[in-house]
């Protein structure tokens, strides 16, 4: 069985899920993914040495050590040069997922002072897991080999705050809307301030909701190759708060 940053490669990835992974299964292997597949391994051997797995502790602190560098003014800009570039031409080893809010103040690569290929970033407004998200999130851990994923929620929410306010919207813009009113519904009658409480809420309620929704997720955190954390982002001070 062929893998890839000791992981399932995307051939074998419905071995590893059965059927409830049949649609990411399919995606992974079209065409386009497979053709690349293999361009990358013709090439990978020439130019780019195949990394170990950073385990989920290793990761947390780098994304932590990366974020206190944002705080400080000290930013260390890796991994942003013409070799890093080359590099991740050929191949990609991401040593942690975010999924992220689409809130412009909220770059997941510049808050954690992290480079080209260190972070496999998917962002939607609220941080919804929808089922995109959640797609996108398999291939990041079970086909690129990221241990770690944090679903990274930030004060003042927009997506939370029209959840809560639960107006008719324009558009599409409900459909993730309804997607975040689960979590606000739990601290409804919960003491303090109903934004914050909402906006954590909202970063835990779609942490359950990848395992639930997942079966490659779940089976990787059972093995013991996937940790999912979240964190809350301060806009104004910069700092990322760890959750639970």
């Amino acid at each position: 069985m062929s893998r890839i940053n000791g992981f399932v490669g995307r051939r074998n990835l419905l071995k590893l899920v059965g059927v409830g992974g049949a649609g990411i299964a399919a995606t992974a292997a079209s065409g386009v993914l497979l053709s690349g597949e293999k361009a990358v391994a013709q090439q990978q051997s020439t130019f780019v040495q195949k990394p170990q797995p950073v385990s989920p502790d290793a990761a947390i602190k780098r994304l932590v050590e990366g974020n206190q560098r944002f705080v400080d003014g000290k930013r260390l800009n890796p991994n942003q040069s013409r070799l890093r570039l080359q590099e991740t031409a050929v191949a990609q080893y991401p040593f942690a997922a975010i999924l992220g809010c689409a809130d412009s103040r909220v770059p997941a690569e510049i808050v954690f002072d992290q480079g080209l290929g260190d972070l496999f970033v998917v962002r939607l407004a609220g941080n919804v897991a929808a089922q995109e998200a959640i797609g996108s999130l398999e291939f990041a851990t079970a086909v690129l080999g990221a241990q770690t994923i944090m679903v990274l929620g930030h004060a003042r929410c927009g997506a939370v705050s029209a959840a809560i306010k639960g107006d008719p919207l324009p558009g599409r813009i409900g459909i993730f809307v309804e997607e975040i009113k689960p979590s606000v519904e739990r601290v409804r009658n919960k003491t303090g301030n109903m934004q914050e409480n909402a906006v954590i809420a909202n970063v835990q309620y779609q942490m359950g909701r990848l395992t639930e929704s997942s079966t490659i997720l779940a089976n990787l955190i059972k093995e013991g190759k996937l940790k999912i954390v979240g964190g809350h982002y301060d806009l104004a001070k910069g700092k990322i708060t760890m959750l639970s």
